[in-house]
C-alpha cells in the first residue's frame, strides 16, 4: 500500500462522504465546457478516484512523495501522463488558459500555497481546498477579527472566500492533532483601487508586521510626516479594510 510521512503533513481523508462533497463544490465552479482542474497533494486518491469520473476534464495533479507517485499510478493507470512529480511550490502554471485546483493541503505550507494562488490569480476559476481550521479562519476574517492579518487582506483582495464547512478530525488516517475546514476562493470582478500591487503588498505586510502598534508607529517609513497626521493613523492594521490599505497606498512615499 503505502507509509504516512509526517515530514511532509500527511493525514489522508478517509471519509466518503466528506470526499464526495468537496467535490460537489468542485464541480459546481467547473465550466461547462474545457474545464482545466490541478489536484494538489493527491496522496492516496481520496478525492482522486472522484475527480478523474468528471466528464470533459483536463486534469491534472501535482505530488512530491515519490510513493504516492507510484501507488496512485498503479491503482489508476489513466493517471499516466497525468501526474506532476515536483511540489506544488516549485511549479510554474500547469496550463495555459483558465484553471480550477482543489486540495486537502499539506497544512505545513498551506499558507505558501495560498500565496502560490496569488502568484496564479489572473488564470484560477476557483480554488477549493482543506486547511487547518486556524487558517480557514484567518483567509475568511474581516476587519476587527483577532484573526484578521495579512493573508485575510491579501487573499480578499482579489477574491471572495466563503468559509464551506469543517472536518473533523476522525475522517483522517491518522487523525491530525488541529481541526480542519474547507474553504473556497472565486475571483473578484475588480482589483482595489491601489497605485500597485507591489506598493500594496508592502503596505499590508508591514502594518501587520507590528499589528499591536497604530499604524503611525508601524508603517513610518512608507509615509511622509504631513501624511502620517491622518486620523487614519491612529488605527491599528487589523481595524482597516481592504479598501483603506487600497487607498493609503496612493500617498506613500516608497
Amino acid at each position: 500500500m503505502y507509509t504516512l510521512k509526517k515530514s511532509l503533513g500527511q493525514h489522508f481523508l478517509r471519509d466518503e462522504n466528506i470526499s464526495r462533497k468537496i467535490v460537489a463544490c468542485v464541480r459546481e465552479t467547473l465550466p461547462r465546457e474545457g474545464a482545466c482542474l490541478l489536484e494538489v497533494g493527491p496522496g492516496a486518491g481520496a478525492l482522486t478516484k472522484y475527480l478523474i469520473e468528471i466528464e470533459g476534464i483536463d486534469f491534472k495533479a501535482v505530488e512530491l512523495d515519490d510513493e504516492k507517485v507510484v501507488y496512485l499510478l498503479k491503482t489508476w493507470p489513466r493517471l499516466e501522463g497525468k501526474i506532476i512529480h515536483r511540489s506544488i511550490l516549485d511549479i510554474d502554471s500547469p496550463f495555459e488558459g483558465k484553471f480550477t485546483v482543489v486540495g486537502n493541503f499539506p497544512y505545513n505550507i498551506s499558507s505558501q500555497i495560498l500565496f502560490k494562488m496569488l502568484d496564479w490569480k489572473t488564470q484560477l476559476l476557483s480554488m477549493t481546498g482543506m486547511f487547518q481550521k486556524e487558517v480557514a479562519q484567518r483567509v475568511a476574517a474581516g476587519p476587527g477579527s483577532k484573526v484578521y492579518g495579512v493573508l485575510s487582506v491579501l487573499i480578499q483582495a482579489f477574491f471572495s472566500v466563503e468559509y464551506l464547512f469543517e472536518v473533523h478530525e476522525q475522517c483522517f488516517q491518522p487523525p491530525p492533532k488541529v481541526k480542519s475546514a474547507v474553504i473556497q476562493l472565486l475571483p473578484l470582478s475588480e482589483e482595489p483601487p491601489f497605485r500597485d500591487e507591489k506598493s500594496f503588498f508592502l503596505l499590508v505586510k508591514t502594518a501587520f508586521n507590528q499589528r499591536r502598534k497604530t499604524l503611525r508607529n508601524a508603517v513610518k517609513p512608507l509615509f511622509g510626516q504631513t501624511d502620517l497626521q491622518d486620523i487614519i493613523f491612529d488605527k491599528r492594521a487589523e481595524q482597516l479594510s481592504i479598501g483603506d490599505f487600497a487607498r493609503l497606498t496612493w500617498k506613500m512615499k516608497v
